[in-house]
């Protein structure tokens, strides 16, 4: 018998648009004229910036081992709620913190970008099992949904930027209004999911949930697994990298007064390449792209700190944009769930987690480098991605053998 999950749809749509602003907030702060506005007021270099992008990472590494657990015994609903709390206090505080200037105004993003990363692995535990139970019929198309969103709103952050630039009374450049709504959205969308109606996910409720270390004393690590959860943090690195910096890298070294443009190349390609891979994984095994979509990656790079032009930053935007964003990390996370169908939710959280050990890690080093600095540090970054990916396809008939055994 089918279930009828009409009644849900607005759940799912609400819990769309929680994605649709956060591709604003996790890349709001990789764009050079808010880097610029940002270190204007705070009295630092605009690569310093990347630092309180890397506070997102350091947030996610914080909350991850707890959201799931959480969200499994509070419910999806009081997990999207708090995710969307805490995002908005991430939005807003950051248009406090440009006021408060010198006076620590850093410090005060830096905090209020920790309580961002928090907010993403709510949002992330609550949205996506939910958007699943509701879709349930086809769980790859609400996961596609999800990535949609934030591509969708990645690719109009250019034009969100135009409307909400504005000066202060001491003709200093502001954004601090594109803050306010997105974290004013943030509180209307956590009001309406606690309106509308979700589904029961957890249905063993008697059950009792292993949390992610019970999990891991249980779990034996060959070398290939490793190297799965190693491809989490150099494909994390690989789009992360470039959309915090490579804005920067076109300014300093190609000398493009304005590159905001390069981020609607990247995000359209994210797109583009996002529905081609759903349509080739029919044909074509998961495993193969986790090597060559890296290996393009890392010979488009190649080409751009080889020969720097505006035309070969808008190619890097739409081959990291399609080939490193399009879902890579998320090809990766599949992987090593068909590998290891015994311990998908350990690997799953390990993967994740390696993210956002990436995202904070590679950033604050980014963050004290020049800008052709961090393209060659993702250049090798990537480089050994494609290493791993190389090792886990040639292991991969092996690793299938014995998961069949």
């Amino acid at each position: 018998m089918k279930k009828d999950m009409t009644k849900y749809y607005p759940a799912a749509l609400i819990m769309f648009l929680n994605y649709f602003v956060h591709g604003v907030g996790c890349s709001v702060l990789g764009q050079a004229v808010i880097k610029e506005a940002l270190a204007a007021s705070w009295g630092v270099e605009a690569m310093s910036i990347t630092a309180i992008s890397a506070a997102l990472g350091l947030g996610r590494l914080i909350a991850l081992p707890l959201a799931g657990p959480l969200s499994d015994k509070l419910g999806r609903k009081i997990s999207t709620m708090i995710g969307g709390g805490s995002y908005a206090i991430y939005l807003i505080g950051l248009a406090m913190a440009f006021n408060a200037g010198t006076n620590g105004g850093y410090q005060i993003a830096y905090v209020c970008a920790i309580m961002g990363g928090i907010a993403n692995s709510f949002l992330d535990t609550g949205i996506y099992p939910a958007v699943a139970e509701i879709i349930y019929q086809a769980p790859g198309v609400a996961t596609m949904g999800i990535k949609f969103f934030i591509a969708i709103s990645q690719m109009m952050l250019p034009f969100f930027l135009g409307m909400t630039v504005g000066t202060t009374a001491g003709g200093a450049v502001t954004y601090n209004k594109l803050f306010w709504i997105c974290g004013l959205a943030y509180v209307a969308l956590a009001v309406l999911i606690f309106i509308v109606p979700l589904p029961d996910t957890d249905l063993a409720v008697g059950q009792k949930k292993e949390g992610l270390l019970e999990s891991l004393k249980k779990t034996h690590f060959s070398i290939e697994s490793i190297a799965m959860i190693a491809i989490g943090f150099t494909c994390t690195g690989t789009f992360q990298l470039w959309l915090n910096c490579a804005q920067n890298f076109a300014k300093d070294v190609v000398g493009w007064e304005d590159p905001s443009i390069m981020q609607r190349y990247y995000a359209m390609a994210t797109l583009i390449v996002l529905v081609g891979t759903s349509f080739l994984t029919k044909f074509i095994k998961d495993v193969r792209f986790i090597l060559v979509y890296p290996a393009i990656c890392c010979a488009t790079m190649i080409l751009v700190l080889m020969a720097p032009s505006q035309t070969m930053m808008i190619v890097g935007s739409i081959v990291v944009g399609g080939f490193g964003a399009g879902g890579l990390l998320q090809i990766a996370t599949s992987v090593c769930n068909m590998v290891f169908p015994k311990i998908k939710g350990t690997v799953t959280a390990l993967v994740m987690i390696a993210s956002s050990l990436c995202n904070y890690t590679l950033l604050t080093v980014a963050s004290k480098m020049t800008p052709s600095g961090v393209m060659g540090m993702n250049i090798a970054l990537t480089a050994v991605g494609v290493l791993l990916g190389l090792f886990v396809n040639l292991r991969y008939a092996k690793l299938v053998e014995g998961t069949e055994e």
